[in-house]
């Protein structure tokens, strides 16, 4: 590995309380819906725009790219910053006869046919991790929420894995995967989860032990930076955030803006609650991860266990509970609307693969 990736993060970056940021990752297509890769100059234009500064980045592969919202000190400002997010990038691909689609997974896209970058890091990558690191054509939306403490951070981190599958099961948009029907809610979850350092994550302590920890796997060579800790919640110790990356990308924007506001919900309850000194719980990590199953296998029908060993209870019940505990109805809206799983196998009804493909595509 290269020296110039050794980079880890700091408790001093964590002095800012409610911020937010989101993070989407797009398809780029052509106007049938299907992956592209001469993308070289759609990219490199984008550096004369002040706005795309620092905010738009590949992935592993040339017909992903990934785009940051400004940070918003508000709730409103983020909503408004994703929509105007996604205009200005649905313009830019319009300016280069390009489309933007998004999903979990592109359904019909064929990893072995598509071209990764050239970016060092992504090469490393490729040769540490080889196949299940090739095979990643997934994307993801990731929600950061700003903290003003380095172990309340940690806390809250802990302290929100027990939510994460449902945030999956409510996000699930990816049962399509190399043209077929995978019979999966969420299987880019399970392709995502067979790379290291992925999955609902272990407790730490404070963060002090979770420094060490990726200062250790930076400086062991396990890691080419702090960021290849891709688990499915992490403190982002260089953005001082507690960052949500459990959800599949989403293609309506409004989907995505009820689950900001249930994750802003959610982090400044637990916010609140360290702040009057609650001790917080200690789940097994075994339940959890047992429950992200059932949330990227079944989505909406899952029904969640206890190590108590009570009745599962079902997603419904949990999304009612949250909504009443949080005062907050935004998960009850994606609840009473169609699965985005369902409605993708909706259109590939109507249509076949191709029609999904096309129906991906997202507007301004």
């Amino acid at each position: 590995m290269q020296s110039y990736f050794m980079d880890v993060g700091s408790p001093d970056n964590f002095c800012t309380m409610g911020t937010l940021g989101i993070e989407e990752e797009y398809f780029v297509v052509d106007s049938n819906g299907l992956p592209v890769s001469n993308t070289e100059e759609f990219m490199s234009d984008t550096n004369q725009s002040s706005y795309f500064e620092g905010r738009v980045g590949y992935e592993l592969f040339k017909f992903i790219v990934e785009c940051s919202t400004p940070v918003a000190s508000n709730l409103n400002g983020a909503k408004s910053a994703l929509y105007e997010m996604r205009k200005n990038m649905v313009d830019h691909a319009h300016k280069h006869d390009l489309e933007l689609s998004s999903a979990g997974l592109h359904p019909s896209a064929m990893w072995r046919d598509l071209d990764h970058v050239t970016k060092p890091r992504y090469r490393v990558q490729l040769d540490r991790i080889q196949y299940p690191q090739h095979r990643n054509i997934t994307a993801g939306l990731h929600i950061h929420f700003g903290v003003d403490d380095p172990d309340k951070a940690m806390w809250m981190s802990n302290q929100c894995r027990p939510n994460l599958p449902l945030l999956l099961a409510l996000s699930a948009n990816s049962p399509y995967w190399n043209g077929f029907d995978t019979g999966l809610q969420s299987t880019r979850s399970l392709i995502f989860e067979s790379l290291p350092n992925t999955g609902i994550p272990p407790s730490f302590s404070d963060m002090e032990e979770y420094l060490h920890f990726e200062k250790l796997m930076v400086n062991t060579n396990s890691i080419v930076d702090r960021g290849a800790l891709w688990h499915d919640v992490r403190p982002h110790t260089s953005n001082g955030t507690v960052e949500l990356r459990i959800m599949d990308a989403q293609t309506d924007p409004k989907k995505v803006i009820h689950l900001l506001e249930y994750v802003y919900h959610l982090l400044t309850d637990l916010s609140d609650k360290y702040d009057d000194g609650c001790l917080g719980t200690s789940p097994r990590l075994e339940i959890l991860s047992e429950n992200k199953w059932r949330a990227l296998r079944y989505g909406f029908d899952s029904k969640f266990i206890n190590w108590t060993g009570s009745p599962p209870v079902p997603l419904s019940e949990m999304v009612e509970l949250e909504c009443q505990r949080l005062g907050n109805d935004s998960l009850f809206k994606i609840y009473d609307a169609e699965p985005n799983y369902s409605w993708q196998r909706a259109q590939y009804n109507k249509g076949g693969i191709e029609h999904l493909c096309k129906s991906l595509i997202i507007s301004n």
